[in-house]
């Protein structure tokens, strides 16, 4: 459930705050953690945010980006650890290690499978991005927003909506970004550092992911893309320029589901899984050990590249026949 008011006084009665995002990061928990970092410092706390992950380069402009830390070496006590959208403490990385650093937790998140693990917890499985629930912690907290504020949460509810596009896009949604606006967003910039400037790498990398498409299931209506450790060789790509790749698979007329399997550089497989709604792709995730939304969903497996993409591939047609029942 929703607690604005619970983690007011927690961060109330806070003096200094690690702040935390997730492993592999998105636009969501970095622009979420970004906005509590300015927040936090406009309210006179000592705030710092940590990260288990390289920083993807198309959130690298973001305000505070730059302050992000890694957790190795840090010693430092903090009076509160402050996850955001971040699902388990598996998710963490070796961020979990502060919590034992920190007098008090909690989290802001809105994925439905959060086992509330906190101290405080503020959830809501419902909201389309964890930065909804930041704008409401703003509220609830009597932070006026500025520009900067503006930029990051925009930068996660847009980047976990699809620009607004997709089935969680609520009218919830549609009034917080009007607020942003009004609190001075750069639209149009925004959107083109998002959604429309590519990187070299990956477009190379989309080309061979859409050299590999191919249709499973009765009707062909899932589509399953891979990339190899070669691929991402090849083309000078990293493991953040296959990020959206997935979603070229879904927008393919017919199709109803999509995977892109990809060999990472811990020798394990990762997944992204999408669906069109009604069907849904966070049971399968759930099954094979990953988790996340009913339309978006990742896993990551040991094993090769083709035995693991046919498990989950296999798992996908299950799921898809049984909607068809």
């Amino acid at each position: 459930m929703r607690d604005p008011e619970g983690i007011a006084r927690a961060l109330r009665g806070a003096e200094s705050v690690a702040v935390c995002s997730h492993i592999n990061p998105d636009g969501d928990t970095i622009g979420a953690a970004l906005a509590m970092r300015l927040m936090l410092q406009g309210m006179g706390k000592r705030v710092q945010v940590f990260c288990d992950s390289k920083l993807p380069d198309n959130l690298s402009f973001l305000p505070g980006a730059e302050e992000i830390r890694l957790p190795d070496g840090c010693e430092e006590r903090f009076d509160l650890f402050l996850s955001v959208d971040v699902s388990d403490r598996e998710r963490l990385g070796r961020c979990a290690r502060l919590m034992s650093q920190c007098a008090h937790t909690a989290q802001i998140d809105h994925h439905g499978s959060n086992p509330m693990v906190m101290e405080c917890n503020s959830l809501d499985g419902n909201a389309s991005a964890t930065c909804v629930l930041i704008l409401e912690q703003a509220k609830a907290m009597g932070i006026r927003l500025n520009r900067e504020m503006a930029i990051c949460l925009y930068a996660g509810i847009s980047t976990d909506t699809g620009n607004f596009s997709f089935e969680c896009t609520d009218a919830e949604t549609f009034r917080d970004a009007a607020e942003l606006r009004e609190a001075g967003l750069p639209l149009a910039g925004m959107s083109y550092r998002l959604f429309r400037e590519k990187s070299r790498p990956h477009l190379r990398l989309l080309g061979r992911a859409i050299a590999s498409l191919r249709f499973r299931g009765k009707q062909e209506e899932i589509a399953v893309m891979t990339l190899n450790r070669q691929d991402f060789a090849d083309c000078g790509a990293l493991s953040e320029h296959a990020d959206t790749i997935v979603n070229y698979g879904l927008e393919t007329v017919g199709t109803r589901m999509a995977v892109l399997g990809r060999e990472s550089e811990d020798g394990r497989i990762k997944f992204s899984l999408r669906a069109v709604a009604p069907l849904c792709v966070d049971d399968v995730a759930v099954r094979l050990g990953g988790g996340g939304h009913a339309q978006a969903a990742g896993i990551s497996m040991a094993g090769t590249l083709e035995e693991t993409t046919e498990r989950v591939v296999n798992e996908m047609i299950r799921e898809l026949e049984k909607k068809q029942v």
